[in-house]
C-alpha cells in the first residue's frame, strides 16, 4: 500500500510496462520525471542529480560487471537491493536509494545511464539551459570558451552549459553538438567542403564543353 502512494514507484510502474525493446531514453525520461519530482518537493535536486551522475557515469560505467549484475533479470530484487544498500547506502540519500530499489523492483537498472540522462536533460531544461558540446583541436581556455558561451546565448535565448572535448583530427575551428544538431566551423570540413565544390563545378564545366562539342551551333 505504500508503493501506491509513493509517486516515484507510481511512475516507475508506468515504466516498467514500457516494453523492453522500447529506447532506452524514452524509459529514463519517465523515471527521470519521477526522481526530479521527488527531489523537487524535498528541496534536493542539485545534490540528488550529483549522486545519481556519480552512481550511474562513476560507479557503474567504470564497472562494468557491477552495472551487468544489477540488470541482470537472473539476480533477485532482494539480492539486488542488498547490494545497493551496501554499496550506495552510506554514500547517498535516503531519497536516491529509496529511488535505486523502486527502480530495481521494476528490472529497470540497466538503464539507469539513460535515466541519469534524461534527467539531467529535463533539469536544465527546466532552467533554461542547453548543453552544448564543444570539441577543437587543441584545447580552449576560458577565454575562448566564455566568447563561444556569449555567442551562443544571443542565438539561443537560453544559458549553455558547455562540454568541451578535444579532437586532434579538427584542423581548427570547433565543432559545436546541441541535443541531435552537429554545427560544424572546423577547417578540415571547411576544406572538405571547398573540394566537394571544386570536383562539382569541374564537373559541370566538362559537362558544358561536351555540350558545346555536340552543338556547335548552340542549337
Amino acid at each position: 500500500m505504500a508503493e501506491s502512494r509513493d509517486p516515484t514507484a507510481r511512475d516507475a510502474r508506468t515504466a516498467a510496462r514500457l516494453a523492453p525493446d522500447v529506447d532506452a531514453d524514452a524509459i529514463g525520461e519517465v523515471y527521470g520525471k519521477a526522481l526530479l519530482g521527488a527531489a523537487s518537493t524535498a528541496g534536493q535536486t542539485e545534490a540528488v542529480l550529483e549522486e545519481l551522475e556519480a552512481v550511474a557515469e562513476g560507479v557503474l560505467a567504470e564497472h562494468p560487471r557491477l552495472e551487468a549484475v544489477l540488470a541482470s533479470p537472473l539476480v533477485s530484487h532482494e539480492e539486488r537491493s542488498a547490494l545497493l544498500d551496501r554499496l550506495f547506502g552510506p554514500r547517498v540519500s535516503p531519497l536516491l536509494l529509496h529511488f535505486l530499489k523502486v527502480v530495481s523492483r521494476h528490472g529497470r537498472l540497466g538503464a539507469l545511464r539513460a535515466i541519469c540522462r534524461q534527467a539531467q536533460r529535463l533539469d536544465e531544461q527546466s532552467r533554461g539551459c542547453v548543453r552544448v558540446g564543444v570539441a577543437s583541436a587543441t584545447p580552449l581556455d576560458p577565454s575562448q570558451l566564455e566568447r563561444i558561451a556569449a555567442q551562443l546565448r544571443e542565438l539561443l535565448g537560453r544559458e549553455p552549459l558547455l562540454a568541451p572535448s578535444v579532437d586532434p583530427g579538427l584542423i581548427g575551428g570547433v565543432v559545436l553538438r546541441i541535443d541531435d544538431t552537429v554545427y560544424d566551423g572546423s577547417l578540415a570540413n571547411q576544406l572538405e567542403r571547398l573540394r566537394q565544390q571544386m570536383i562539382e563545378r569541374s564537373a559541370h564545366e566538362i559537362q558544358s564543353r561536351r555540350d558545346r562539342f555536340r552543338n556547335p551551333a548552340g542549337n
